[in-house]
Formats: structure tokens, sequence, C-alpha cells
């Protein structure tokens, strides 16, 4: 209502009457220029690229008084190299980091138009997958926040990752076409084209070597603003474009045929064309190792030219000596994905810049550090040797002589332990011969750190065991942190504006002070504030389903949610099994009362991964059951939510009462969807796996939902042999569920669609699920137990709430500065552009 639209909320900023006028008139400029070059008649797409323009141009002034602060302070630069930042949209993020929203909500309403409808119409920018994207775009946020000197770098995909619809069941993609309309957030910037080199020969000569006769391709950069937490500071993510040099094909001999010449002069742009769509996953694909590359080569250039012209003001390369190149630099790897940057780096210093071979050594390694993100086999990046020795064949050459330094120093300490070098050298030996990157990264890199305490364990104790052994300590953790911004301020409104009227706005910028809300565990306004809260999203949410999915929900329902990529290791299938079991015993007594669930999953699968395909189908099909059968009513939904995305993600995590962390112990690095709807008074039940360790351990284990095996208990099981019919022959249940799914009861048009999963699930399940399934059901019992009583489930929210300061990426990214890069974070603002400088 007008009334409540009204009602300032105390964390968007009191809008001061100067401010709404100021953005009216702009709002006007903007939407007048729009229309005189186009038509009369203004479309909602009108009204919102007027106010994204508006909002914008009180970014601009910051963000060259930022990058002019930067150049006559010459502070160390943070390079965060990624080959995904999963931004989402950039509008009201930006509203709400610049203190804008309540000015522009108001203004928006003063003009007829409604603020949210406006948002709804902005693309998300999906340039990733999922987590490890999602980590780079949160750090980019703190990063700005904490006042660090920080860029990040990648590649502006044409195509982000796929739109996902549901068909008859099943995921179908669509191309994610995000640029159709313009992109109102970036800036190109033609004036610092480079060049990027492929293929071609190594040459040997009296003054070095050379790498010559390669093919060229153009690296465009486009320039995000990055805009940080009312402090003035915003920094720059910087994404490269790949374009064809004019003379592409046309110096070949090729002279007949211009027309051919300059047709292909897509293959050059393919470069940047698309998002490979694997999550956890590689496919060993050129065009992959191209992008990886591409963004490599583009971003060192421009980190040497940064380096060189820094304090000076101009391109001419001042600083020639490399020596302070680590006190100036610091290059994070997030994976393997940008490896090649130490090659690279090394083939800069040496080849080009004439740097002594150790001596660059030691300076890259300086330098460069790396976040490892998985220990899943299947998703380290091992590229044939072939293939590097035809694209990048002086890259090959620096890696041979990187390996053999890396060995001789290995055979010295260990002599005659010959396995102990198979297992450590980058090169794999065998029918295909690989490079391991995983390795390159750990001898090329300072420092090397996994995402959780416990994945930093297993990264210690077995994925790097004999490199942990060689140097321990290289090996820290970083346990991963979400934005508070994004994931409490912008998408919980209502419920920081709660936390606010008891704390104070202090948590937005450090969320440890989350605590104090332990003194507010027993106050009845604010344990009756925080279930209304609650219940107005699941309503909103509610709301939005009917409207776009035309699904209708129970608004009093448990709200069950497990968001995420479809992955076996996620065990979607687990959550599935809960939902057949609770079918069948609603079936089994209908008069019985039950504690009535909307379960949603959603989560895109990758289009090459048929076992994550049926995964999806399956869900479908039991929601198809489940959701028409009139003995069930509405007391149980199984709903696949299409599309899962960054922006849906926003809507839907706030609306959650219960989250779902439940892969099998030992295969989730951190998670990070965990922590999020820990934020927003959600309850998780979840294994002992990823961050959800140290979230059991900051709330305590009791006010979790934690069952199922530890990481010993599954390595046991490993030792054993893990043998699925014995759970299938011991739990009634379970059979019962299985034998559904087997005989086509959730497909009878197809009675034998599912065969793939049930075989999987019965004789080579490699992450457990029925091992877990007696646990979760019986955890899940005591999850319907808790709810049935409002009160205690509200307290043990607050508590969830008032202990999830530790999950903050600035916290993350403090420790990343601290320990890591060697900077302090900044507290202070820099001035506004209005005031003078100092």
């Amino acid at each position: 209502s007008d009334g409540d639209r009204r009602k300032q909320i105390s964390v968007r900023g009191i809008a001061g009457l100067g401010d709404v006028a100021e953005v009216r008139k702009s709002f006007n400029r903007h939407l007048h220029f729009t229309l005189v070059k186009d038509r009369n008649v203004a479309t909602p797409r009108d009204y919102y690229f007027a106010l994204a323009h508006t909002v914008r141009d009180h970014l601009v002034g910051r963000w060259i008084r930022t990058q002019q602060h930067y150049y006559e302070r010459d502070p160390k630069r943070i390079y965060y190299l990624s080959l995904e930042f999963y931004m989402g949209r950039t509008l009201q993020n930006t509203m709400v980091n610049l203190g804008l929203q309540n000015a522009c909500d108001e203004a928006i309403y003063q003009l007829g138009l409604d603020l949210e409808e406006l948002e709804e119409i902005e693309e998300d920018a999906g340039l990733g997958n999922g987590g490890l994207g999602r980590l780079a775009a949160c750090f980019l946020d703190s990063m700005a926040t904490l006042g660090l000197a920080a860029y990040g770098y990648g590649i502006r995909y044409e195509f982000g990752i796929f739109n996902q619809k549901i068909v008859d069941g099943w995921q179908v993609e669509e191309a994610d076409d995000w640029l159709r309309y313009g992109n109102p957030w970036e800036k190109a910037r033609p004036e610092y084209m480079l060049p990027v080199h492929f293929y071609g020969r190594v040459e040997h000569t009296a003054d070095g070597v050379k790498w010559i006769d390669t093919q060229v391709v153009l690296a465009m950069p486009y320039d995000t603003p990055v805009p940080g937490y009312k402090n003035n500071t915003v920094n720059t993510m910087r994404l490269w474009s790949a374009k064809a040099p004019n003379d592409f094909n046309l110096q070949e001999f090729n002279m007949g045929d211009y027309i051919e010449a300059v047709l292909d002069r897509n293959l050059a742009e393919n470069i940047s064309r698309v998002l490979y769509p694997n999550d956890n996953f590689f496919e060993g694909k050129e065009l992959r190792l191209k992008q990886e590359y591409f963004v490599v080569a583009a971003t060192l250039q421009d980190i040497i030219r940064r380096f060189k012209s820094s304090k000076f003001g101009c391109r001419d390369p001042v600083r020639t000596c490399f020596e302070t190149f680590p006190d100036k630099v610091a290059i994070q790897l997030n994976d393997t994905h940008p490896a090649l940057s130490i090659p690279e780096l090394m083939r800069i210093l040496v080849d080009v810049e004439k740097v002594d071979w150790d001596k660059a050594w030691e300076i890259t390694k300086r330098t460069c550090a790396y976040t490892n993100h998985t220990v899943l086999p299947e998703a380290l990046e091992r590229w044939p040797v072939s293939m590097f020795e035809k694209l990048l064949p002086r890259h090959l050459e620096i890696i041979y002589a990187l390996n053999q330094m890396h060995l001789d120093r290995v055979a010295a300490l260990y002599p005659g332990d010959i396995d102990r070098l198979r297992r450590m050298s980058v090169i794999e030996e065998g029918d295909c011969k690989r490079i391991n990157m995983a390795h390159l990264c750990v001898i090329g890199s300072h420092a090397v750190n996994g995402v959780a305490r416990i994945h930093s364990d297993i990264v210690k104790n077995s994925v790097f065991k004999d490199f942990y052994e060689l140097e321990p300590e290289k090996f820290q953790n970083k346990t991963n942190g979400i934005t508070p911004r994004r994931w409490l301020l912008l998408c919980n409104p209502g419920l920081a504006d709660i936390i606010a009227e008891k704390i104070g706005e202090g948590f937005i910028t450090d969320l440890s002070q989350l605590k104090k809300l332990l003194e507010f565990i027993d106050n009845e306004t604010f344990i009756r504030d925080v279930a209304k809260v609650k219940q107005e999203n699941k309503l909103k949410f509610a709301a939005y389903l009917e409207e776009h999915y035309k699904v209708k929900i129970n608004p009093m329902s448990m709200f069950d949610v497990q968001v995420k990529r479809i992955h076996e290791y996620k065990r979607q299938l687990l959550n599935c099994l809960h939902a057949i079991t609770l079918y069948n015993r609603i079936r089994c007594n209908p008069s019985k009362s039950f504690v009535p669930r909307t379960i949603m999953i959603g989560g895109k699968a990758a289009p090459g991964y048929h076992m994550a395909k049926m995964i999806i189908k399956l869900i479908t099909s039991i929601g198809e059951v489940i959701n028409n059968d009139p003995y069930v009513g509405d007391k149980l939904k199984v709903i696949f939510l299409e599309n899962y995305r960054v922006s849906l993600a926003e809507k839907v995590i706030p609306a959650a009462d219960l989250s779902q962390q439940i892969s099998t112990a030992g295969t989730e690095a951190s998670g990070t969807g965990n922590m999020k709807f820990m934020v927003n008074g959600a309850l998780t039940i979840g294994t002992m796996d990823g961050a959800n360790v140290e979230m059991a351990e900051e709330a305590g284990e009791e006010n979790l939902f934690i069952f199922g095996m530890r990481v010993e208990d599954v390595e046991a099981l490993d030792q054993k042999g893990y043998n699925a019919r014995e759970f299938y022959e011991r739990l009634p249940e379970l059979r019962q569920a299985i034998d559904q799914i087997t005989s086509g009861f959730f497909s009878p048009r197809d009675p034998g669609c599912f065969k793939d999963v049930v075989n999987m699930l019965m004789y080579h399940d490699r992450f457990k699920v029925f091992a877990d399934y007696e646990a979760y059901i019986k955890c899940q019992g005591q999850v319907d137990q808790l709810f049935m009583d409002p009160r205690e489930w509200t307290r043990k929210v607050i508590r969830n709430i008032a202990c999830s300061g530790k999950f903050s990426s600035d916290r993350t990214i403090t420790e990343y500065a601290r320990e890591i890069w060697g900077v302090e974070p900044s507290a202070t603002a820099i001035p506004p552009p209005n005031l003078p400088r100092n």
C-alpha cells in the first residue's frame, strides 16, 4: 500500500527533498534525450534506462576520483582474475551502495511509476555458473567497501549462462542474449585495446627466445564500476571482448577471397562469444583454453602497463626494474582457470623484459596466489600437451622448464622416491600426456588456499598432500563469505530494518555486530517481528510464483528450499526420496495431521550432463503426481523453480524456512548459498560438509539440523565397500520409493524413464545417497516437530542470524588482504566528488 511504501525504511537512507528533486530532473532529462532520438511514446524499458543513466551519473565522479586517488597514492594493487563474474542485476545494488535508494524510490513514485517494476526489466549479468562466479562478485563488492585498490579481470561473454526452460518436465536451454538492449553499466575503452597471440612457433636466437608467426586477436576492454558501500570508492571490473584485427586473414595468401576473409573474423571473435556452462566439471575444449589464455594475456599486459606508468600519469614506461613488482601487484587466481598467468608472467619477464630466469621465478611466485575450489577429480583441469604444443608453444617450453626445476628439488629432498616424482609432476605421463594445472598453480604461487576449514584440511591431507609436506607454510584457509549489501539489505529490507531498529546500522559493514541480537532472543516483540517479516516475504514469493508460473502454494506451509546447480554430489536425489516418503505417508494415512510443506528445488544442469537432466525430469515428474493427488491437498507440494539465477535467489532466499545443504561429506568445498539462507532467517538441514561445519560451530550444532555421515564415516564406508542394496533391503520406505520410481509410478507414460537413475543409485552411486537416507528422514521429522512450535522455531532463527556474522565476504577479504596480499583494508571514505580533494 501507499502508506507502507512511504514509511521511510531506515537502512535505505532518508531521502532529502533536494535529492528527490535532483533525481527527478535527471531522470526526465535522460528520458527526453532517449525519446528525442527515437520515438514519442515511452516504454517501461525507456524508463528503466533513464533511471539507470540517472544512477550512473552519481557513479562517474566517484569513479574518476577513486582512480585518481590510486594514481597519486600508488598503493599495492590487487588483481582478482576469474573466468566468471556472476553479477546479477546492477541497478538496485548501485542505489544501495550509493545511499540513493529512497531518493530514487520517491522520485519514481512521484512520476507515477513503480521502482520495483523498473528493476525487473534489467537483465541479469549471468557471466558465471554458480558458486565460484558469484563469489567473485561478492569479493568485488567487499574489496571496494574495504577501500582496496582492486580490479576484477575476466571475459565479457556475449552469451552468459543459458536461460532454462522446462518443457514437458525436461530442461531446455536457450541462449542468454543479455546485451540485446545494451548495457548501461559498462564503458568500452578502445584506447586500451591489446593484442593477444596464439599458435606460431618458437625460435631460440642469440638475443633470446622469440615467439613468431603467431595469429593475433585483439582484446577490447569494457569497464564496469564497482561501488563500495557509502565510502565514495568506486573500483573497476574490466572484462575483455575479442576483436579481429582489421587485416585479419587478409595478410594471408587468400587475397583472392576478400569476402571469405572478412567472414572469418568471426573465428577470432568467437573467443568471447559464450560462457562454458559446466559447474565442477572439466571439458578439455580448445576454445576454452583459448578463453583462458585470452583473459590472462590481456590482463597481464594491462597490469604491467599500469605498474610501469603508475604515479606518472602517462603511458610512457617509467619503472623498468621488476624487483618491486610483488610489492605493487598481487594476482589472485580464482581456481586454475587463470593458471596460465604463471607461465605468461614468466614469458614476459624472461623473453620480453630480459629478467634473469631465477629472479623472474621468484617475482612470479611472490606475485601469484591460488584459490582451490573443488576436490572432485572430474573438475580438475588437465590439458593435453598436444593442444598446448599447437596453441601456446612457448608456454609449453616454460612449463617443462618449471617442472624440471621443481622435480630436481623434490628428487634432492627425497632421493630414489620415483613414485613421489610421478605424483608431484606438473606433467602427467600416460597414453595422453597432460598438464595438471593445479600442480602448476601450487608450485607457481606463494599461497594456496581452500574455501572452508574442512576443505582446506582435505586439500592439505589428501589432494595436495605431497606439496603440503614440501612447503606447509604455503597452505592456508580462507572460509568463503557473502556480501551483506546484496544478500541482506537489498534482498530483505524488512529484516534489515528490524535489525537496524535494535542494534543500529553498523552491522552493514561489520556483520559480526549481529551478535548483539542474542540479547533479544527472548524479546517477544522481536520474535514476533522476525516471524512477521518472514511471513510477508513468503506471501510475496507465493504471489510471484502464482503470477509467473501459475502455481498456487499454501503460504502457511513450510518453505523447504534447495537451490543450487544440479549435480549428483549435491544430492537433489536425497531430497526427492524424502518428498516421495512424505507422499507415501500421507497416502497411507490421509486423516493424520501433517506439517504442510512446499518443497522447492531449483537449479540448472550442464547441457551435456545426462544424469543431472534426468534428475530434473524426476523432480518435475514427482511434482506432477503429488501436486495433482486430491488426497494430498495442500499438505505437500513439489515445485521446480525454473531458471534459477541471481535475481531469483534474491526473491526465494528471504522467503525460505528450511535450507537444504545435503552434499556427501567431503564433496562441497564450501557452499555460499548456505550462508545466504542463514543470514536471511532460514534454518539449515545439512551434512557436516563445507562451511556447514563452521555454521554449526558458530550457532551451536543444536541450532542446525545436522545429520548423516561425517568425512571419516564416508572414508570408512569406502574401505568397507558401499553396497546400496543393503540399505534398499533393510529400509522399507526407501525400497517403496525406489520401486515406485522403477515401476513408472511417477512416469506412467514412459515406465522405464528413470532406469538410468535407479541403476546409478543401486550400482554405482559415488555419493552414497542411500547411506544417509535413514538419518535424513529422521532429521526431517525433527524439523517438522520444531516447525509446529513457531516461537521456538523463530528463537532458533534469531540465534542463527545472530551467529552468521563470520560469513560476510568483508571478513573473508580482510583475511586475504592481510595474510596473502600484504595490504591493510581502510575504513576511511575518500572525499565525494563535490568536495575538494584532501
